[in-house]
């Protein structure tokens, strides 16, 4: 076969490199209609992305811990292929691969698995199979950057010899084998005792195969056969694939599933990824998905059947390094999710997804017998009940009309749902969750300054070539060149020409495929530079740098995804008028000096000469020393005073930053209600997309800690610092839910509570906000509405005992206070919805 023909069916064979990984052969774990089976027992499983390569080794114990205690059963996170494999055959990480799933194995966690190619915003996975020297080594990386580009996976594209590509298929086994053979040496599937019960083979592999056709056909069931082979024991998934071929259970990602339906009847509906937010953007505003909207997404999917939902992220973390894809993604990856990028709780999300996993599991018995009997209570309003043979029942009333409360009967009892919500009844008689009554405390975080730095500074010479420049005719792209090992690559060309000279000086107009220092936007990446340059009569050179800003992972036509400057460069005003520099002799670098002497590193920063800071220069490289902040409180850079640049601490890389790329798009109130996509509710617009940049305290030394900026536009680093992440203070916003005289005295599914509990070693030692009737606003900037109960202070300030029911607040870590009229004095304003809004201040 040749041309395009054979391009193509050469990628359709190397994409099983990139994604097969784990299978089902004659499962332990098995799975029917209705749930994944475990031991013989059907389950309904709550399961949360944690990728272990976007948080720190010392993070885990406490990142599982809190996954269990909001109501995880199931942990999953990919294996990341080039954090395991740099290079062919050279290992990295994968213990400590086996060591996090063992502690999920302590804490009574199961675990699925998936990879090794995953998409997830992650730039360059595909960087283990470049070899580092020879013929074999630039034909083997060229065919793989073809084979990315044709199958959307986020590696740069480069056109190539198809007779230089080694088989992919032996590849792809070697790579899977190894994993999975690491993975049953330590014992680590269920059938073993251990806790992987599902694994995944393939990313979305679906939409592309719809574009591909027949050989992308193929390729899915080549990998499914492939996963097969290697006899895990576990069944596995495909997520986005309609028509993944038995055993594998074809699965939904999204921001809502509850119209998915499996491929057989005889596969349970799974939901690969919920997406509890978006990834930031650089330039971009910060997405924010309401808990309310992501309750009743989860809420709707179990209610149509679902067994099985994974957020995605639970925790989201931080792209380390020059990991971040996209391009322009950000380096933190906090996606919303519950548990936040510093491994905090992000309140009220994770508080009320627990709630909502407690209301699930109490209907577990109900859910696992069948298929739910669905009734209509009228034009927005539905009932979903689950009955087992041996009694018992659940029930999911469901109101979807977006911007009104409906009141429905059902079991003889009238139930008021709000907007756009599910009320779930375990027993299928008393309501203990709505998914749009929020009863968990929120909280506002505050970074909290705790000092500057010293700085010294060295100007990075670009016009000084390696030993490693070379020339080329023409313009070529960056990424074919750099092979990513570097953001930067300089470009280099040398003129000898005669200008008028009439006081105006030539323009020199650069067009560019984007990234780089002038950038374009994040739907137009693609960019054209023009500015007059001083130049004289003789021999002058022009200098450009090339800047990548992350890789493409996901979508289609990567071709056209390229980086770097592709020309037409052009000077206009010589002597001949308008030149075209495009086709001359370009010489080119990879890499800037102070990375090839490794200047982010103890020894490489003791090579050069450090001067004084020189503020506002361009390509400049900051150094400081500083001791560790003390406490435990999680802490980060605020980089709000620099330009664009990476940070390193202590050799380690905390990744790219670019505050100076402020974030435009639209910002405003965001209500729960109604369909959500990521654009609905975004803040941060006209403030940076990402100001603080986490710093790993594992990666500190009591004193003596090198810190190394390199800033390309010249920020100012006297404005950098170092923060702590801490809870300032915490809230509860809670609406009241049909209280009566006879049951507000009840603990029980009455009148709720509102909670508060501050950090350990933390209590309240005031009450900012208290306002029970209409408040407005949220925590931290609350005001009172027109129906105000004047005693809302006194309940939480005053040692109160009536019925034990009260607590004094001030003093205390936590305290809990009945949401209903009595307790503030009676009913401010009768026959209106009422709510609790409280806000105390942890010290």
């Amino acid at each position: 076969m040749s041309g395009g023909g054979s391009r193509w069916l050469l990628a359709v064979l190397m994409v099983a490199l990139m994604v097969a990984l784990f299978s089902s052969g004659d499962a332990a774990v098995s799975y029917d209609h209705r749930a994944i089976i475990i031991n013989g027992q059907r389950r309904i499983l709550i399961s949360g992305s944690i990728h272990y390569p976007r948080s720190t080794p010392d993070m885990w114990p406490d990142l599982i811990q809190k996954a269990k205690d909001g109501g995880l059963d199931v942990i999953q996170s990919y294996v990341f292929w080039n954090g395991h494999e740099p290079s062919p055959g050279q290992a990295a990480t994968e213990k400590f691969t086996a060591k996090i799933v063992s502690m999920m194995k302590a804490e009574g966690l199961f675990e699925w698995q998936g990879g090794p190619i995953i998409l997830s915003q992650v730039e360059n996975e595909f960087g283990p199979m470049e070899y580092n020297g020879g013929a074999p080594a630039k034909a083997y990386a060229n065919w793989a950057a073809q084979m990315a580009v044709s199958l959307k996976t986020g590696v740069p594209w480069v056109m190539c010899k198809q007779d230089d590509a080694p088989d992919p298929v032996a590849a792809t086994e070697k790579f899977t084998a190894k994993i999975v053979s690491m993975m049953k040496a330590e014992g680590l599937f269920e059938w073993q005792g251990g806790p992987i019960i599902l694994s995944q083979v393939e990313n979305e592999f679906g939409p592309m195969e719809y574009n591909g056709g027949a050989p992308a056909k193929a390729y899915a069931n080549w990998a499914a056969q492939m996963a097969v082979s290697l006899k895990t024991g576990v069944p596995w998934v495909m997520c986005k694939q309609d028509d993944a071929p038995d055993p594998v259970i074809n699965t939904c990602n999204g921001f809502y599933c509850d119209d998915f339906s499996p491929n057989k009847p005889y596969k349970p509906m799974i939901w690969t990824e919920a997406w509890t937010g978006w990834f930031t953007a650089f330039g971009g505003p910060v997405p924010r998905r309401p808990v309310e909207d992501l309750a009743f997404a989860v809420a709707r999917f179990i209610q149509k059947g679902g067994s099985f939902v994974n957020y995605y992220m639970y925790h989201g973390g931080t792209n380390f390094g020059r990991t971040a894809g996209g391009p322009f993604v950000a380096t933190s990856y906090e996606y919303d999710a519950p548990i936040d990028e510093y491994g905090l709780l992000r309140e009220p999300k994770w508080g009320h997804l627990r709630d909502l996993h407690k209301a699930i599991k109490m209907c577990e018995p109900a859910l696992v017998s069948g298929d739910p009997t669905v009734t209509s209570l009228g034009s927005y309003y539905e009932a979903h009940v689950f009955r087992s043979k041996t009694g018992a029942c659940a029930a999911f009333l469901a109101n979807y009309n977006p911007s009104s409360y409906g009141r429905v009967t059902f079991n003889g009892m009238h139930h008021d749902l709000p907007p756009w919500s599910i009320t779930i009844l375990p027993d299928c008689r008393i309501a203990v969750f709505n998914t749009a009554r929020v009863g968990a405390q929120s909280s506002h975080m505050k970074m909290e300054p705790v000092g500057g730095f010293s700085w010294e500074s060295y100007n990075e010479d670009i016009n000084s070539l390696d030993a490693d420049a070379f020339t080329k005719d023409g313009l070529i792209e960056q990424i074919s060149m750099t092979w990513d090992r570097s953001d930067y690559l300089c470009v280099n060309i040398g003129q000898d020409e005669q200008f008028l000279k009439n006081g105006n000086y030539p323009v020199l107009t650069v067009q560019s495929a984007g990234h780089g220092n002038v950038y374009g936007g994040l739907d137009s990446p693609k960019l054209t530079y023009s500015g007059n340059v001083k130049l004289w009569a003789g021999s002058n050179k022009i200098s450009i740098l090339s800047v990548a800003v992350g890789l493409p992972n996901v979508g289609d036509h990567f071709e056209t995804w390229n980086a770097g400057v592709l020309g037409p460069v052009t000077l206009d005003g010589l002597n001949n008028g308008k030149r075209d520099l495009s086709r001359q002799k370009w010489t080119y670098q990879v890499g800037l000096k102070g990375e090839a002497l490794s200047l982010h590193s103890l020894s490489g920063s003791s090579s050069v000469e450090w001067g004084g800071a020189s503020n506002m220069q361009p390509l400049t490289w900051y150094k400081t020393f500083f001791n560790a902040p003390s406490g435990n409180e999680p802490l980060a850079l605020d980089m709000r005073s620099m330009g664009k640049g990476q940070i390193w601490i202590n050799g380690e890389s905390i990744g790219r930053y670019w505050p100076s790329y402020k974030a435009y798009g639209s910002c405003g109130a965001c209500d729960y209600r109604g369909t959500y996509n990521e654009k609905k509710c975004q803040t941060n617009c006209g403030e940076p997309s990402q100001r603080w940049y986490h710093v790993p305290r594992s990666w500190l030394n009591p004193t003596g800690n090198l810190l190394v900026v390199l800033e390309e536009w010249g920020g100012d680093p006297t404005g950098i610092s170092m923060v702590k992440r801490k809870v300032g203070s915490v809230c509860a916003e809670i609406s009241e839910w049909q209280p009566s005289a006879k049951n507000w005295k009840t603990k029980g599914y009455g009148s709720p509570k509102a909670h508060l509990s501050c950090p350990a070693g933390q209590k309240m030692s005031k009450i900012k906000f208290a306002s029970f009737g209409t408040p407005q606003g949220t925590c931290g900037s609350f005001s009172e509405g027109r129906c105000h109960a004047f005693h809302s202070y006194d309940v939480f300030q005053k040692n109160l005992t009536q019925e034990s029911l009260l607590q004094n607040c001030i003093g205390q870590q936590r305290c809990s206070v009945l949401v209903a009229p009595q307790i503030f004095g009676g009913d401010p304003c009768p026959g209106t919805m009422k709510k609790l809004a409280v806000e105390a201040i942890c010290a």
